[in-house]
């Protein structure tokens, strides 16, 4: 039986057999917390677009991060960047009118009802005020969040992010549940997924803690991507809101035009967040993340905790996200993401068909994963294979990563201005690693 994987044990270089050259340099900067990808870590010179640039001068395809979101280096977004830090940057409690610009623009593309973002540095930041407001607004302390999810690395978010948790189980005032898929919940993912929030929160009321919110990622990313059939997310938010709880959108990887169909991912299942949550993607590389909320739910966590961010919000940030708001309209990225994602995703279904070790193929747009798994056993994950797959996918010059409880989910996350023969470029390369 396959063992649970930790996601910072996917797809990762073990400090513990130390290194030379840069890596050694890393590892005596950084420590233990030093986090690098695959066994023999890359050193990066450069990027563009969809491509990165390896010190020895190897070019890779990009399908492994989704921070360049709009592509790296993208000439826009350098260009306004650098303009404002050429101009201003200072904190956020002067008025700069390029930040209200920017707040005005991420509303427009928002539910009317929450009129009011806060910008922070970090999703791990959006997530933890988030956690606070719910909190507040509520009366109560507990959380409901998927059994491998990831929200960030404050100590209050990494209390509900399971997948962090090396050798801890989650504290009592955070129940989980199994990630919406077959699995766990059959062909009724709908029914069985709220059937499972409800006894969580009836977990929590017999802790005599409470429900203040679910905390979602709508993609379920680190659970290894979830995404189908739109709609299935709807009766569980209905459940806890009908309770007194809060649902919290974690849009820091789902959102910003990445599935496609919409422009957040909860959006795809017409359900109606009291939160939403942003970071990576907002500012195309530059650290920037947000949370937008109601007014009236924030002013009643402003009563009584004051609040600031010397850096959220600043000019410059700001600068960078409304040129990402802008590039994903002028170059039509969110069409893209479903144009090239569809055909992605049905070219890897083909190649499934014909590779005994790939068990499945799920996700929407720009976003999908890929299980695999033990030969003629599509139920057994194979997490060895798994990187035996990733390393090969880098032999062929393409970067690729690994979600999911048992670590052998193949994540594709690749820029959104991921073109067709890039798209192709990669199934080449992925049907060279599994076919037979």
């Amino acid at each position: 039986m396959s063992e649970p994987r930790r996601i910072l044990e996917m797809n990762a270089f073990d400090n513990r057999q130390g290194g030379a050259g840069p890596v050694a340099r890393r590892l005596d900067n950084l420590g233990a917390a030093s986090v690098l990808f695959y066994r023999a870590p890359i050193e990066m010179v450069s990027a563009q677009g969809a491509w990165m640039v390896a010190v020895d001068g190897t070019r890779y395809l990009d399908f492994y991060n989704n921070v360049p979101s709009v592509g790296h280096s993208h000439p826009e977004v350098v260009a306004a960047v650098s303009r404002q830090i050429a101009t201003l940057n200072t904190h956020t409690r002067y008025l700069v009118a390029g930040v209200d610009t920017y707040l005005e623009a991420l509303k427009a593309r928002l539910p009317s009802a929450l009129s009011n973002v806060v910008l922070t540095c970090s999703g791990s930041e959006a997530n933890d005020l988030a956690m606070r407001v719910a909190r507040q607004v509520s009366g109560a302390g507990g959380f409901v969040v998927t059994e491998t999810a990831y929200h960030g690395n404050t100590a209050l978010v990494t209390e509900a992010s399971p997948s962090a948790l090396k050798r801890t189980a989650p504290p009592a005032h955070v129940v989980t549940v199994p990630a919406p898929g077959r699995e766990a919940y059959g062909d009724d993912i709908a029914g069985g997924f709220a059937r499972a929030i409800r006894a969580a929160m009836a977990e929590l009321d017999a802790r005599g803690i409470g429900t203040a919110a679910l905390l979602a990622d709508s993609i379920f990313s680190s659970d290894g991507i979830f995404a189908d059939p739109p709609g299935f997310l709807r009766p569980a938010v209905e459940a806890v809101q009908a309770a007194g709880g809060l649902y919290i959108a974690d849009e820091v990887q789902p959102g910003f035009a990445r599935t496609g169909s919409a422009f957040w991912g909860y959006a795809r299942h017409g359900v109606a967040p009291d939160i939403v949550t942003m970071g990576k993607p907002m500012g195309n590389g530059f650290p920037m993340a947000g949370m937008a909320a109601r007014p009236e739910h924030l002013a009643a966590f402003c009563e009584d905790t004051g609040y600031f961010n010397t850096f959220g919000g600043n000019p410059v940030a700001c600068a960078a996200g409304l040129a990402v708001l802008r590039v994903i309209e002028e170059e039509g990225l969110q069409d893209n993401a479903q144009r090239v994602g569809a055909r992605l995703k049905s070219d890897l279904e083909e190649i499934a068909a014909r590779a005994p070790r790939v068990a499945a193929v799920r996700g929407a747009g720009l976003f999908l994963g890929v299980d695999l798994c033990a030969p003629d056993a599509p139920g057994t994950p194979d997490a060895a294979f798994t990187v035996q797959v990733i390393d090969a996918m880098r032999d062929a010059g393409v970067l690729i990563g690994a979600a999911g409880r048992y670590g052998a989910t193949l994540k594709l996350r690749p820029p959104l201005c991921l073109s067709q023969a890039e798209a192709d470029r990669f199934t080449e390369a992925f049907a060279g690693a599994v076919l037979p």
